[in-house]
Order: C-alpha cells, then sequence, then structure tokens
C-alpha cells in the first residue's frame, strides 16, 4: 500500500489564498503573480572542527516541501500552483562518507511536488522563468552560501524578508490538516509512553539526569529522535523555574519531581508536563496545591472550543487561583475581585495558560503581545478566540519562586500593592513545593476538543504508579 505523501501542494495552496486575503495588489496580474523561494539550512561546521553543527529543519520550507534535507531550496510559482524543489548536486567525496543521498526520480517520488532538480541549475531557472517576476521570500538569502547557488540573477527581484508571506505562513500553518494530525497523535503517543515508564522507573532514579535519560531513551526506542524541546527535569525548588534545563541535581530530600517533555515525530512537537510525589507520599501543601492546578486545568480544558476566548480561560485559571488560595490561607484581607486586580496572583502563575502547538512548539499564529503592560497578559501566547483544527497546550501552573514573590512582598512600587493580600507565616510552608504545573496537548474540534495527552493525572492514581515502582504500595 503507498504511504501517503506529506500535502505539501494543499499548503502550499492555503499559503496563497493567505497571501491573496492579505496582499491582493500582489496578484493584480495574474502572469505576474509572486514566486515564492525559501532555503532549507545550509551545513555548518562547528568553527575549528570537521563535524557539522546539528540540523533542524526550516519548518516553513519543510510545510512546502515535506522535505527534512539540508541545502536545499523550493520555488513555488502562484500562479501556475508548480512546486520544485532543488537538491543540492551530488559530491563524490560526501557519497564516500554518508553514503548515497536521494535520486532526483526518488526525491519525485516521495515528495509531493511537480519537480525536482539539482540547486545549481536553480539560477538558470528563475532567470529563464521567473525574470521580471516578484520573488518573495521569508529571509534573506544573502551571503556567499546562497551566492554560489542563486547567482546575481541581474532580472531577479527579490523581496527579501517578506513580512504578507510570513503571515501567511504562520496563518496557514496554524489551522491542522488531518495528515498534520495523524503525525501530532503519534508524537503525543510516544510522549504518553515515555512519561508513563518515567514513573514506572522511579526505584531507579537518584538524580533529575535520570529522569531525563529514560524519557529520551523510551523516545528514541519509538523512533523519535529529536525531542520537541531541551527536556525540563526538575525537582524541589528547582520546579519554580520554568524553563529549568540543568537536570542535574540530586532529588534526595526533596517534594516533587516536574518533568516537562515531548517527542518530536517527523517534525511535529508534542509538550506534556507532568508533577508528582518523589516517594509517592503527598505533603499536605504539595497535594493542596497539586490539586488547584488540576482543576485550574480541567475546567479550562472542558471550555476548549470554536470561539473560545483564550484571554477569558486565562483570566478563568486565575480566578480560580485566587479563589483556591483564599481557602487555603495564602491571600488574605481582600475580596476576590480586588485581590485579581492587583495582579499579585501573577507571582504565583506568571506564564500563560498555554500557546499553539505543531511543528513548533510555541508555534505559529498566536499573536502574542509581549509588550502588554498588564502582566496578566503579558506573557499569554494567544492572543486570540479559538478555531476548529488549532493545536493548544493547556497548562496552568503554581511556583514558590522567591524571585517573583519578594517583590510583592517587599511592595516595590513597580510590583503594585498585591503584597498586602499575602499571608507571610502560610505562604512559609508551601516554599519546598516549589512548584507544580500539569500540561496537556489539546485539538480544537468543530464540536468541541480531544485531548491527545493519556497520561495519568489523577493524584492518587500518579501516588499509586511511583509506590508500584519503589515497591512500597
Amino acid at each position: 500500500m503507498e504511504i501517503e505523501k506529506y500535502p505539501a501542494k494543499a499548503h502550499a495552496l492555503r499559503v496563497k489564498q493567505q497571501l491573496y486575503a492579505l496582499a491582493p495588489s500582489y496578484f493584480s496580474n495574474p502572469r505576474e503573480a509572486p514566486v515564492l523561494l525559501l532555503a532549507s539550512p545550509r551545513t555548518v561546521y562547528w568553527p575549528f572542527c570537521d563535524q557539522t553543527q546539528p540540523f533542524r529543519q526550516n519548518r516553513n520550507f519543510y510545510y512546502l516541501s515535506g522535505c527534512d534535507l539540508p541545502d536545499s531550496y523550493l520555488t513555488y510559482d502562484t500562479s501556475s500552483q508548480t512546486i520544485v524543489l532543488y537538491l543540492p548536486p551530488v559530491d563524490a567525496d560526501d557519497v564516500m562518507w554518508s553514503g548515497q543521498p536521494l535520486s532526483l526520480t526518488e526525491a519525485k517520488a516521495q515528495f509531493d511536488v511537480d519537480d525536482v532538480r539539482y540547486s545549481d541549475k536553480i539560477g538558470d531557472d528563475m532567470a529563464s522563468i521567473f525574470g521580471g517576476r516578484t520573488i518573495l521570500t521569508v529571509e534573506p538569502l544573502t551571503g556567499p552560501e546562497h551566492a554560489k547557488v542563486l547567482g546575481q540573477l541581474p532580472n531577479i527581484k527579490i523581496a527579501a524578508a517578506d513580512q504578507h508571506l510570513l503571515e501567511s505562513l504562520e496563518e496557514a500553518r496554524m489551522i491542522k490538516d488531518e495528515y498534520e494530525l495523524d503525525l501530532m497523535r503519534n508524537a503525543s503517543s510516544i510522549s504518553n509512553n515515555a512519561h508513563l515508564k518515567v514513573m514506572s522507573s522511579m526505584n531507579l532514579h537518584t538524580n533529575e539526569t535520570h529522569i531525563h535519560a529514560e524519557f529520551v531513551y523510551h523516545s528514541l526506542r519509538a523512533g523519535s529522535k529529536n525531542q520537541s524541546y531541551d527536556p525540563i527535569c526538575c525537582s524541589g525548588h528547582s520546579c519554580s523555574t520554568l524553563h529549568y534545563v540543568k537536570n542535574d541535581e540530586d532529588l534526595a530530600g526533596r517534594q516533587l519531581i516536574l518533568i516537562d517533555a515531548g517527542s518530536e515525530w517527523q517534525n511535529y512537537a508534542s509538550d506534556v508536563t507532568r508533577t508528582f510525589p518523589i516517594n509517592g507520599e503527598w505533603t499536605t501543601q504539595a497535594r493542596a496545591i497539586y490539586e488547584l492546578v488540576l482543576d485550574m486545568q480541567t475546567t479550562c480544558e472542558k471550555l476548549v472550543a470554536p470561539g473560545a476566548s483564550w484571554e477569558e480561560l486565562h483570566l478563568l485559571a486565575h480566578k480560580i487561583l485566587v479563589k483556591g488560595f483564599l481557602k487555603l490561607g495564602i491571600f488574605k484581607g481582600g475580596s476576590e475581585e480586588d485581590i485579581l486586580q492587583s495582579r499579585v496572583s501573577c507571582a504565583f502563575f506568571p506564564h500563560g495558560l498555554g500557546h499553539m502547538l505543531g511543528m513548533d512548539t510555541h508555534d505559529t499564529g498566536g499573536k502574542a503581545n509581549y509588550q502588554d503592560p498588564d502582566p496578566m497578559y503579558r506573557y499569554l501566547r494567544i492572543r486570540r478566540n479559538l478555531e476548529s483544527g488549532m493545536v493548544v497546550t493547556v497548562e496552568p501552573g503554581i511556583y514558590f519562586s522567591p524571585f517573583l514573590i519578594n517583590p510583592y512582598i517587599q511592595g516595590d512600587e513597580c510590583f503594585g500593592l498585591g503584597g498586602k493580600f499575602i499571608d507571610r507565616d502560610v505562604l512559609e510552608e508551601y516554599w519546598d513545593v516549589g512548584g507544580v504545573r500539569i500540561e496537556d496537548d489539546v485539538l480544537v474540534t468543530e464540536t468541541g476538543h480531544e485531548n491527545f495527552t493519556q497520561v495519568p493525572k489523577d493524584p492518587d492514581a500518579l501516588s499509586a504508579i511511583i509506590k508500584k515502582a519503589l515497591g512500597t504500595s
């Protein structure tokens, strides 16, 4: 049975439609409609070394080609809707060391493109076929590495780093088709298994590095050679650092482990976080915070559907936090609304509810505003209503970081008066919790949502898994 190709032509058409909506003047003369030119990353050697730097495919290039090779180009003629892929010519020395590359015939059979040629032909092709046409790129294709391939092209006008094209690619990539969703489901399935394997082997782990190694091992065993991002494997107070990547501290004497890790499948990401007690036993404080975060997550996740406002869901998570902290006594001396307006909850939940997910972990289309003066929304990576076909993460968290909380307690002017709502004596009981985050990958469907993440998150279920691994159940 023939394997379905990555749908590059359908993706290119979607980009053209987005580009037409954003910049119709580009298409005023159909015969002079723009040509898109994209390049994959060049092979780069480490300085003073004969080893190459790790290769990561340009996601926009992959979206329009399905090709995961370096040193390549593609053109997309928006008039004829023709994709041509250009691969590097065969190099005898490279064949000796690395083996035979894909032939042009093999590449044309593998990729959803109209033709495949060697890149030493692209300059002549562009001059003879696209002379007088506007060439749009999303990055400057300058420097000697491109000049050798593209030549001088005196009759070619290249509009480097065209913002309309970039936005068109981002909007097109935001909505996933069924082929992409199948890739993401597979990435999630691998992550689900790897997370469960970490928990189920806690009898072997005495250092954060062991957790990191266990996750990557099971990802590799399942065929995921790359991780979506550097795994975050933290314990104790380190759990309050959002993107902690040291992953090298001993677990002894600490309450919780937080592992944020995702496997990648054919350039599509997963992104999953779980927090659990190292010895299988929740302390009173850790369980209280965990259950509060779980309430934030499950409540917001249930409301994921087309038309839902992500900003309102994010605000709802903060409201649940404020109500929970008043019940625990961490907050005091004000109404829920007064405390919410003070923005002191941002000291404990400083990041956004989640983000777009796709080929990039923080994928395109979110329209974040990192200059927002309101700390409630400054780091919210999605600032639009949800649409069917989006994949988002739902990942609230609560953290006990002195760096974030003390400025409120000390009443620093830029942090307002929120510190007056914090009961310092009660807060002292929670520092050792460090932090809790729970994260699932969720598809927005036409009628609601589908959760790709099937790793247990019930606190009793987590305890049972850890205790079984430790032989203490």
